[in-house]
């Protein structure tokens, strides 16, 4: 197990910077808090204090930023951790940092003690029981912008690397054979390229593809404004008839899995290629496969499958193996050094905002509620059961001691509510309102943040 500490731990505390705020230790009515540190912002956990472990080779970016935030128990490891031992190194923990592999099930996070919030460094968060940590009141934030233009070179390159054949002929030259031919060798200039999901990714590749050339057409299930010269289609079907390229952008939900089965890939134009780096359940690679080695389907490129090694080494195995068009590689659309920087960015700004701030804004799990920081007083949060009434028995808390309400935000989401509240007058009473905050029936977590005089 190789854990490294703030990435040379000398170079970030010479880097770290005081900063207010601090993300808060109480996790639950019962659990003991550790003494404050005596400072004119009082934090419910210093952020020495304050235990994270980031997993899957997250990038130095998000360590660096970690450490300018004042945010120094940094674990880091370069593997996921699966099961029992993901549980057993989550004793204890505070902030988790997770990337694809990293599987966080329901029994995971009820091992998990003091965990209050998980940052996916990368766009997909299925890989976490995203319920079952909103109903423990864990915020789980992702990135879900910062690596589409890695993803949309990649796809571009790859329709360009199966127009030309270059794959197979550069297996035929590795193996000593020429094959100098023209066959089945196209320019993308003048082709149509079909994107299926036109949101970031779908949008950044419309724009590429344009300036190749390429007629641009896309099919959305809600409507999107186009980029260039992009055109919608009404259905899905005569998106597929027209393409001479299709490329599949779109999330794993109930509606997209086995979307690309075997009616959909015959609906496609003869010879066109085909492009999925969206998630592998979306595609009948089985079909695909027999589109394939019939020659319906030109070439495909393939970067994520329904079922993936957990590490590297794992045997892997597809229906698409040994096709001579065929692009396979391990689920790396945006692994690239500036993706990843990026995203190690985006989301540790999130852990640190809902940290410093409490701000939820972002996550894909729970209530979205931010408030800026304040100068003076105390600030508060309560995540609970959306039952009638709770926000009157919160208010009259604070009503009995007459103390001013300065600001609050509610914010719901399914049956979870989600209050911030500030104020300037409390800091006194600050522990007491805690106390009776957690009391209140249906409270799922109740925090203090600061308290600043």
């Amino acid at each position: 197990m190789v854990h490294r500490h703030n990435a040379s731990q000398e170079a970030i505390t010479a880097r770290a910077k005081a900063r207010l705020g601090g993300l808060p230790l109480e996790t639950g009515a019962n659990e003991a808090q550790e003494p404050p540190p005596m400072s004119p912002t009082r934090l419910s956990l210093p952020k020495d204090k304050i235990k994270i472990l980031l997993l899957e080779g997250i990038s130095d970016s998000a360590v660096e930023l970690l450490a300018d935030a004042g945010y120094r128990s940094v674990k880091r490891e370069t593997k996921a951790l699966d099961g029992a031992v993901l549980a057993r190194a989550l004793k204890g923990v505070h902030v988790l940092g997770i990337r694809s592999r990293t599987q966080v099930t329901e029994e995971v996070l009820a091992a998990a003690d003091r965990l209050i919030t998980i940052g996916c460094f990368c766009i997909g968060t299925n890989q976490v029981a995203l319920e079952a940590a909103a109903s423990r009141g864990i915020p789980v934030f992702n990135a879900p912008f910062s690596n589409t233009r890695s993803v949309a070179e990649l796809t571009l390159g790859e329709i360009i690397m199966m127009m030309r054949g270059i794959f197979p002929k550069s297996n035929a030259a590795h193996r000593g054979e020429w094959d100098k031919s023209a066959a089945n060798s196209w320019e993308v200039r003048g082709k149509t390229l079909g994107i299926i999901g036109y949101g970031n990714i779908g949008a950044q590749l419309s724009v590429l593809a344009e300036a190749f050339g390429m007629r641009v057409i896309y099919f959305d299930h809600t409507t999107k404004l186009p980029h260039g010269n992009a055109q919608p289609m009404p259905s899905l079907h005569a998106l597929l008839a027209e393409s001479d390229a299709v490329t599949v952008h779109v999330p794993e939900t109930a509606e997209t899995m086995g979307m690309i089965g075997e009616a959909a890939i015959r609906a496609m134009k003869p010879g066109a290629v085909f492009v999925n780096n969206a998630r592998g359940t979306v595609v009948d690679l089985e079909a695909l496969a027999r589109a394939m080695k019939d020659g319906h389907v030109l070439g495909a490129a393939v970067d994520v499958f329904p079922v993936e090694p957990s590490r590297n080494g794992e045997a892997f195995v597809s229906p698409l193996q040994g096709l001579p068009n065929a692009i396979l590689t391990p689920h790396i659309g945006g692994s690239t050094g500036e993706a990843q920087s990026r995203i190690g960015q985006e989301v540790v700004r999130k852990l640190i905002d809902f940290s410093d701030t409490a701000a939820t804004f972002g996550a894909v799990n729970f209530p979205q509620v931010q408030l800026p920081a304040r100068p003076s007083g105390a600030r508060w949060t309560h995540a609970h059961r959306d039952t009638p009434g709770m926000l009157s028995r919160i208010n009259e808390i604070f009503g009995r001691r007459g103390l001013n309400i300065s600001a609050q935000f509610l914010q719901t989401a399914g049956d979870i509510g989600y209050l911030v509240i500030d104020s300037a007058e409390a800091r006194k009473e600050a522990e007491e309102i805690l106390a009776e905050l957690r009391e209140l029936p249906g409270t799922i977590r109740a925090r203090l943040i600061y308290e600043r005089h």
